[in-house]
């Protein structure tokens, strides 16, 4: 029996990374030269710096030498304004209405700062849906290290095993099993290519399957 709902936040409720690929992709253009998605994707669902360095690509790329303060601000404010246009992603808000229709608790793990989770969620005027929010603030180490969603199932008092992660990217999903859970992958436009391996399911959005039937099909 499924006793909490654990959402990732970028890419999974709001998306934030096709716009930062995006916003990325055009400071490239600018040099002459292309992001590959399949490097960019290897830093999806974790800390960027961790896996990829998209200054020292582009320096590599180019030929040239990179300034990064110079690009820091202008490429995060387009990654912002970008955004600013998304739309909360479809079948959210009834995954939350059916968890809580259901008896079932909801909570919310990203590798992102809480400053930026929060505030967009704030936007939204989602940040009062979810009984526990944790974030890249509250652990050592983010996905694909189960910390934060074992932090999660801690502050909603649940057995991991009892939890279903909703996720989109393979370091989300890999922190989620690593954790326990069950994981239900949703991929975005930045990751549908992947194959997602070890996933308890896959779908194209969450408006695709009632809550009530995605967790009845669970084994």
């Amino acid at each position: 029996m499924i006793q909490a709902l654990i959402f990732d936040f970028d890419g999974l409720i709001l998306d934030t990374e096709t716009p930062e690929y995006q916003s990325w992709q055009e400071v490239y253009s600018t040099y002459g030269c292309h992001l590959p998605l399949e490097r960019w994707v290897t830093a999806v669902g974790s800390t960027l710096a961790q896996h990829f360095d998209p200054y020292a690509f582009l320096a590599e790329q180019s030929g040239q030498p990179i300034d990064a303060d110079a690009i820091r601000p202008a490429r995060r404010q387009r990654h912002l304004a970008l955004i600013d246009a998304q739309p909360v992603l479809p079948g959210v808000l009834d995954y939350i209405a059916a968890a809580r229709d259901m008896g079932i608790k909801v909570g919310l793990a990203s590798s992102s700062s809480y400053d930026w989770v929060g505030g967009h969620l704030a936007r939204l005027g989602l940040l009062d849906l979810f009984e526990t929010i944790k974030t890249a603030d509250d652990v050592e180490n983010v996905k694909p290290d189960p910390a934060l969603y074992l932090a999660a199932a801690t502050a909603l008092g649940v057995d991991p095993r009892r939890a279903l992660a909703l996720e989109d990217s393979a370091h989300g999903l890999n922190a989620a099993k690593a954790a326990g859970m069950y994981c239900v992958v949703v991929p975005n436009a930045v990751t549908t290519h992947l194959a997602f391996a070890g996933a308890d399911r896959r779908l194209n959005s969450l408006a695709d399957v009632p809550l009530i039937e995605l967790i009845d099909g669970l084994k």
